[in-house]
């Protein structure tokens, strides 16, 4: 579950950064001369640029982070039979789904899982835990592979990259709006800003932040479907199925996550909870993964 936690968390990292920097620009204090205080049209912009500029960064910065959060160690050269047929096995399917050949790697996890991530469909990166390795059978491995090529395949990450500057952009908008509303009626400031608006806005911004992030896990969830779709065409749909079984099977058993908490959206294996709201869940629950590939067709 790898790469949506860590990509907004990124995000937040880089919201609160611009907040900032709106500031010292001075951005929150344009006023029009009509009195109500907040030029919409100017703000409106400004929010996009920041908004957008901080969804790009995070893209831009995932492959990297992702390597160096999880301890993937890439196969620069393999060295045995078994990092040879996971190389070659992601060529080929790479080859199969129309992109570039993704870095191959393997991350140090004894829960099996597997992540794609990268800003470009031809520098990609695929990585396997060393625990998935050990346990699944080539077939469910393979299918898990062509899953996470799935994703690189259909543009996910470009795709979240927009979806999250959209909700960037007005999640700092209507936070500087709340902000200044509050600072206006409340805090009765006649002239400028007052302090009350900068704390208010940073509240809002993170509220609203939080409040948004069910679109990005909405889409999250979707594209999981698809690349699970795309696991079955590349690869196998039984091995897709197996594959998801065995990762249930896991999940069940407690087995805790190889991955930190702000990368464990980028993963094959979600990490589902009953006790989570599923408004705020990057994938859907495994069993209505593997009821949906035994349904279709």
């Amino acid at each position: 579950m790898m790469r949506i936690g860590l990509f907004i968390l990124t995000n937040l990292g880089v919201l609160a950064l611009a907040s900032v920097t709106l500031n010292l620009l001075g951005v929150d204090r344009i006023l029009n001369e009509s009195g109500t205080g907040l030029d919409l049209t100017n703000l409106l912009i400004f929010c996009a640029v920041f908004g957008f500029a901080g969804s790009f960064i995070s893209l831009f910065l995932s492959k990297f982070m992702a390597k160096r959060s999880t301890g993937t160690q890439l196969i620069t050269q393999p060295r045995n039979a078994e990092e040879q047929w996971l190389v070659t096995t992601v060529a080929e399917l790479a080859q199969r789904a129309g992109i570039g050949m993704p870095e191959v790697g393997v991350f140090p996890a004894n829960q099996a899982n597997a992540f794609a991530t990268g800003w470009n469909r031809n520098k990609s990166l695929v990585a396997v835990s060393s625990g998935m390795l050990q346990r699944f059978d080539r077939e469910e491995i393979r299918a898990v592979l062509a899953h996470e090529i799935g994703h690189v395949a259909n543009g996910d990450m470009v795709t979240l990259t927009l979806i999250q500057g959209v909700v960037n952009t007005f999640v700092m908008f209507f936070a500087r709006i709340i902000g200044h509303t509050v600072d206006k009626v409340v805090f009765k400031t006649e002239r400028g800003v007052g302090i009350g608006y900068y704390i208010v806005t940073f509240i809002a911004e993170m509220l609203l932040a939080f409040l948004a992030s069910m679109i990005v896990m909405a889409f999250s969830r979707y594209r999981e479907y698809r690349a699970d779709h795309a696991g079955a065409t590349l690869a196998s749909r039984d091995g897709m199925i197996r594959a998801l079984q065995r990762l249930q099977a896991e999940t069940q058993a407690g087995a805790p996550s190889p991955m930190p908490k702000t990368m464990q959206a980028f993963g094959i294996s979600g990490g589902w909870s009953k006790t989570a709201s599923k408004l705020f869940a990057s994938h859907p629950p495994l069993e209505e993964r593997i009821a949906a590939l035994k349904n279709h067709g």
